[in-house]
């Protein structure tokens, strides 16, 4: 099993030294879904919910909360970020999310785009909750991360 990196030989949290680690290109692509109502999928598909367009303020929400992972994740580093993206598609009783976050530094940008999925999920829901409190968000997961020590990674 592997030591986690987030607990000292005493067992209390703290932050990991990076400061010996590679500067490589790092990237990491998380996704997730939120289940909703015909009513609301149609409303956020046909840009006619009440509080306007769902799916840009979503993505800007994902990318904001990408860049700010540190300041709500505890023990995370603070990342300059290259990029950040959020795509969205439209499935069956829902949406998808998609978030790539891009960086050069010493530490990986999983956490960042697993934030930006969340939250632009949430931004979602708080968009069109007016539409159907029953939606659900779930399946959120890394899905690939490239770069660093440990090299490229894809969900199975």
């Amino acid at each position: 099993m592997n030591k986690l990196t987030h607990l000292d030989e005493t067992g209390a949290a703290h932050m990991v030294d990076v400061s010996g680690k590679s500067t490589t290109v790092r990237q990491a692509i998380a996704e997730g879904r939120i289940s909703m109502n015909t009513e609301a999928c149609a409303a956020v598909r046909d840009a006619t919910a009440k509080k306007g367009d769902v799916l840009a303020v979503a993505r800007v929400a994902g990318i904001m909360a990408a860049k700010r992972t540190s300041d709500l994740i505890p023990l995370c580093h603070p990342l300059p970020l290259s990029q950040v993206s959020v795509d969205f598609a439209f499935e069956e009783g829902g949406i998808r999310a998609t978030v790539t976050a891009r960086t050069t530094s010493s530490t990986g940008v999983e956490m960042e785009a697993l934030t930006g999925a969340s939250v632009a999920l949430l931004t979602i829901y708080d968009m069109v909750k007016a539409l159907d409190r029953s939606m659900l968000i779930g399946d959120i997961r890394l899905c690939a991360k490239s770069g660093g020590a440990s090299g490229d990674w894809t969900a199975p």
